[in-house]
């Protein structure tokens, strides 16, 4: 039997993933916007006047802004706006215009779709799952992520789609376990939901699920909820993966979300969750992060040149995620607190913890060393850099600021200015380096 989410939803025949992604008119963000690239490129790509920046060699030019829905969706008239210069909202705004003019073509006027053109919810049914496009796919991570939305789009193909559809996935999953006006028993059973359809079970009616899911406004979050409304677009893309890669991302997410279910169950019956001890930070941060780890690092290690080196990225992998996951509880843990967690046990001093991230970071860069030593292609390494500068960057300054310091926009490009300089010199920054000590065995 077919589960509901994949009827109907098969490309094309004899039209290969990556002829469509590369086809004039196919939503490919490469094809119109150039899109943030590399280091510095997100920033440059909110700035009026013509993009000079370059990344790899490769420079961005001003090209004419074209719409990535295909058509150009009804009454599209970007095709002669100038590209660089309105980039950010020529991208994000028509294209979410263009998308939801490309569902009423698809569907008849007052169609199903999950939202009204005034963005509130729709009662209708949705429409049949397709895969999402590439430009769809970047433009919620831009909408719902902060780092992995400078940090994704540095990796190449096959490796952006499919890390990018994994947070994603992941991101339906935070947004279940944190919906704060749900109870514990309503996260628990939505969780529960997901993990269905994860694991294709026939009976799981995706479409359905996802309807109840909006009805109650897990979140006030528009990106989440709308990202929750392409679910079974989400899973149709999990199913045109290539075979090891959605293997790989439909365990690490069904992990992910059972461990979500195990730790809500010690949660109050409003669904309020609080952590006692150190130990049991260490274990929720392995489930939503060092998870996290896990997955990239199987998806990396497809790579035949760094399959030798899987066990010790294998066994750094979970502690890289437990670092940057411990960096972000300590930058948002009075955030945390009025959305009802307590992750920062009471009885444990913050130094303990910001020492524990300090060591994992530690751990993480020894994991950029080895990928670097086993002969990482670039995109790979710039890719787990960056986020390993940007978390010690803001672990230094919440050590000296306390908690809800951030780093500046000034740092941030300061980070990717090093990263690419030292990427092009063929080495890893000094910071890196640095922070990753002696190489065993070295003088």
């Amino acid at each position: 039997m077919v589960p509901p989410h994949r009827r109907g939803q098969r490309p094309p025949p004899g039209v290969p993933r990556e002829a469509r992604a590369e086809a004039p008119g196919s939503g490919d963000p490469r094809g119109s916007c150039p899109g943030p690239r590399g280091p510095g490129d997100a920033e440059a790509h909110r700035r009026p006047g013509p993009l000079k920046y370059a990344w790899g060699g490769a420079a961005h030019r001003e090209a004419p802004f074209r719409c990535p829905a295909p058509g150009g969706g009804p009454g599209c008239d970007a095709a002669s706006a100038p590209g660089p210069a309105r980039c950010e909202a020529a991208r994000v705004l028509h294209v979410r215009a263009c998308v939801d003019a490309r569902l009423v073509a698809v569907t008849g006027p007052g169609g199903a779709r999950p939202f009204a053109k005034d963005g509130s919810l729709s009662d209708a049914s949705l429409v049949t799952a397709l895969p999402l496009r590439d430009d769809e796919l970047a433009d919620f991570l831009e909408r719902t992520s902060r780092t992995f939305a400078l940090a994704i789009p540095l990796l190449d193909e096959p490796l952006r789609s499919e890390v990018g559809l994994g947070y994603l996935l992941l991101r339906v999953a935070d947004t279940l376990e944190d919906a704060a006006p749900w109870s514990r028993e309503e996260r628990r059973e939505a969780l529960a939901g997901f993990e269905a359809l994860l694991q294709e079970d026939p009976q799981a009616d995706a479409e359905a699920m996802v309807r109840g899911w909006l009805s109650r406004r897990p979140t006030e979050n528009a990106g989440y909820l709308e990202l929750l409304g392409r679910t079974p677009a989400l899973l149709a893309s999990l199913d045109a993966l290539r075979t090891e890669a959605g293997a790989i991302l439909r365990h690490f997410v069904l992990k992910t979300v059972q461990g979500m279910r195990e730790v809500l169950a010690g949660a109050t019956t409003e669904g309020l969750l609080t952590l006692h001890s150190l130990q049991a930070l260490r274990d929720y941060c392995y489930i939503v992060a060092g998870l996290v780890g896990e997955l990239l690092t199987d998806l990396f290690v497809l790579d035949p040149r760094l399959a030798p080196y899987s066990p010790n990225l294998r066994a750094l992998a979970p502690l890289f995620g437990e670092g940057l996951q411990l960096v972000n509880i300590l930058k948002d843990v009075r955030q945390d607190r009025q959305e009802g967690r307590a992750l920062l046990p009471a009885d444990v001093q913050i130094q303990d913890v910001e020492r524990l991230a300090g060591e994992d970071l530690v751990a993480a860069a020894r994991y950029v060393r080895a990928l670097y030593g086993a002969g990482a292609p670039r995109d790979v390494l710039a890719f787990t850099t960056l986020p390993l500068l940007l978390a010690q960057a803001t672990l230094e300054l919440l050590i000296r600021d306390g908690a809800g310091a951030k780093v500046s926009r000034a740092v941030v490009h300061a980070q990717m200015d090093a990263l690419q300089a030292a990427l092009e010199r063929g080495q890893l920054p000094e910071a890196v380096e640095a922070l990753a000590g002696p190489v065993p065995g070295g003088p």
